[in-house]
C-alpha cells in the first residue's frame, strides 16, 4: 500500500509497506430500514443540483474561508516539498527499553519488504538494531499525512509502527487522580507480589482469542436458526469494597489452581480461612494461659500440703 525507500544516512533502501493487521476479521453490521428490513443506501448528494452524484464526480477541496474552497489534485500532492513523501526518513535511534512512553501511543503497524537490490543494507540495519537493542525513530508520509513512526526488528523483517504526535496525546492531568501517596502494609505487598508471580509466564498470542466475537456469532447463528436467544446469567457487580487481603489471597489461589487444574477458592472462602487461622493462634494462647494458671495453682498448693504434714 506504499512504496518508497528507507533513508539511512546516505544509504537508500528501497522498500514496500504492507498492513500488518487484518480488518476483515471484524463482524460487520449493515444499516436496515426498521419498517421493511431493506438495506439503506448512503448516497453522495449535491445540494446545488439537488440530486445524487457518483464518487467519480468528486474532488478534494480545502476550505480556506467560510464557504470558500480551493481544489487540491493528486498532482498537487505529489509536488509537496517534503523529503518524507516517498521515503522513511530515520531521524534518530533510541533504546528499545527506554522509559519514555511516547512510543506506546501507536496507530498502525506495517510490515517492511525490501526490494531485491536493497536486501543487504536492509538486513544490515536490522541486525544492528537487534544487536544493540535499538529502535529507529522515523518520519514518513502515508495517505497525504506525515506520520511519526518507530521501526523495529520483527521476525525475519522489520515492523514500522506509526505513532501519535506529542500534541495529539492528552495529558493525564485531565484525569481525576489522587494527590496523596498510598502506603501499603508489608503483608499486602507480599501477597500482591505473590499474585503477580503466580500469573507470570511467557506471552504466547496463540493462547488468546476474541471470545466476544465467538459469543456474538453464537447469538447471530441462533437467531438465523430461529431459536430464542437467552440472556446470560447475571454477573456479580464489581467495584464493591472487599477485604483486600482476602481478595488477594483468593486471587493467588485461583491463579495457582488455574495452572494445576484445581478448583479455585472464592473470596469468601479465603476470608473465612484467614479468619480461622487467626482464631487458632488465639485459642492456642488461651489454652497455654490456662495450663500456666493450673501449674501455678499446683505449685502454690504444694507448700501448703507440706506445712500441714510437718504440723501433724
Amino acid at each position: 500500500m506504499w512504496k518508497g525507500a528507507i533513508q539511512f544516512g546516505l544509504v537508500t533502501i528501497p522498500v514496500k509497506l504492507y498492513l500488518a493487521t487484518e480488518s476483515d476479521y471484524t463482524i460487520r453490521f449493515n444499516m436496515l430500514h426498521a419498517k421493511d428490513r431493506s438495506r439503506i443506501q448512503m448516497k453522495t448528494w449535491c445540494p446545488v443540483e439537488d440530486e445524487p452524484i457518483s464518487r467519480s464526480e468528486t474532488v478534494k477541496g480545502y476550505e480556506y474561508a467560510p464557504g470558500e474552497y480551493i481544489v487540491i489534485t493528486d498532482e498537487d500532492l505529489e509536488k509537496v516539498p517534503l523529503k518524507t513523501v516517498r521515503s522513511i526518513e530515520i531521524e534518530q535511534f533510541t533504546k528499545t527499553d527506554a522509559e519514555d512512553g511516547n512510543t506506546r501511543f501507536v496507530k498502525q503497524a506495517y510490515y517492511l519488504e525490501p526490494d531485491k537490490i536493497g536486501r543487504k543494507p536492509f538486513y544490515l540495519l536490522r541486525s544492528v538494531l537487534q544487536d544493540e537493542g535499538l529502535t529507529a525513530i522515523c518520519k514518513v508520509v502515508i495517505k497525504d499525512r506525515e506520520a511519526l513512526a518507530s521501526m523495529d526488528p520483527f521476525g525475519d523483517t522489520m515492523l514500522l509502527t506509526t505513532l501519535h504526535w506529542p500534541d495529539e496525546i492528552r495529558a493525564t492531568s485531565e484525569l481525576d487522580l489522587p494527590d496523596e501517596d498510598y502506603s501499603f502494609k508489608p503483608a499486602e505487598l507480599a501477597m500482591a507480589k505473590q499474585l503477580v508471580s503466580a500469573m507470570t509466564g511467557a506471552f504466547d498470542p496463540a493462547e488468546y482469542k476474541d471470545e466476544y466475537r465467538d459469543a456474538l456469532m453464537e447469538v447471530i447463528e441462533s437467531k438465523i436458526e430461529g431459536h430464542e436467544v437467552k440472556a446470560p446469567e447475571p454477573v456479580e457487580e464489581g467495584g464493591k469494597l472487599v477485604d483486600l487481603m482476602a481478595a488477594l489471597e483468593a486471587s493467588v489461589n485461583a491463579a495457582k489452581a488455574a495452572r494445576s487444574g484445581e478448583k479455585p477458592v472464592s473470596v469468601a472462602e479465603a476470608k473465612k480461612a484467614r479468619e480461622g487461622r487467626a482464631e487458632r493462634p488465639a485459642a492456642s494462647r488461651k489454652a497455654a494461659t490456662k495450663t500456666a494458671e493450673k501449674a501455678e495453682e499446683g505449685e502454690a498448693a504444694a507448700p501448703a500440703r507440706t506445712r500441714k504434714r510437718k504440723t501433724a
